[in-house]
């Protein structure tokens, strides 16, 4: 028993070494019946994600269908790598290029709500500071010597960090980001550059299970039939019954 309890350890140590990896993670607020925001996360996604990242498990019809958009409105604003409205959503850059100018294979982003959640996707994309010893020249807060650049920057704007120097365990001086101060303002003040990222991730999140609003709808339908047959079979099980009682 005693083994079978440290061997379920070992294998769950990555996990918990993930979640509690000492980041701070702020809250998204994620509506999948704002259709408003949804149409402003799309937008987002296909002008900044998708000329490099994938969504190739979503198809432009699907997307236009679940959003309230038409297919002309679909073709009109929402489609620039593909020609069919049927077609998923993917990117013209092949994958062996993506792996020479980035030096790695470039993730499909269909399902990386559901992998790394949509708080992480929130505090990720508001994460970018300036760091001159990256080879894009920005570092994140949530993800250490990312190797993405921040291609939302011109909305943003680029933030300098602040650092005060401490002592660690050891005895030995270190530094800490304490803030931020802006050193290229973006076209959004803040309060509008985190509407924004919140539009994109209820988008990712979407993207990432699109049937997950028509699931609720159908649970709520067989939780309400289980309880009706309930109610019958209770009945009927006390007409069965009753000349024995």
């Amino acid at each position: 028993m005693k083994k079978n309890i440290i061997s379920l350890l070992i294998l769950m140590a990555p996990a918990l070494a993930f979640a509690s990896g000492g980041v701070h993670l702020e809250k998204a607020d994620i509506n999948l019946h704002n259709k408003a925001s949804l149409q402003r996360g799309a937008r987002l996604f296909v002008n900044y994600c998708l000329s490099c990242h994938s969504a190739a498990y979503m198809r432009y019809n699907r997307m236009g269908q679940d959003l309230g958009l038409t297919d002309i409105q679909v073709t009109d604003n929402l489609m620039f790598a593909s020609e069919k409205i049927g077609q998923p959503m993917t990117v013209a850059m092949p994958a062996s290029q993506a792996k020479n100018w980035f030096g790695k294979k470039v993730p499909d982003l269909t399902v990386v709500a559901r992998a790394r959640g949509a708080d992480w996707l929130y505090s990720y994309l508001r994460g970018f500071y300036l760091d001159e010893s990256r080879p894009w020249g920005v570092n994140n807060t949530v993800f250490k010597d990312v190797g993405m650049p921040h291609v939302l920057w011109d909305l943003q704007g680029l933030k300098k960090p602040l650092y005060e120097t401490y002592t660690d365990h050891d005895g030995n001086e270190a530094k800490r980001i304490t803030g931020f101060e802006v050193a290229v303002p973006g076209t959004m003040t803040e309060a509008e550059y985190d509407k924004a990222v919140n539009d994109l991730v209820n988008f990712m999140v979407y993207m990432g299970e699109p049937a997950k609003l028509e699931r609720y709808t159908i649970g709520i339908w067989v939780m309400l039939y289980l309880i009706i047959l309930f109610v019958v079979a209770y009945a009927m099980k006390k007409e069965f019954w009753k000349d024995i009682h």
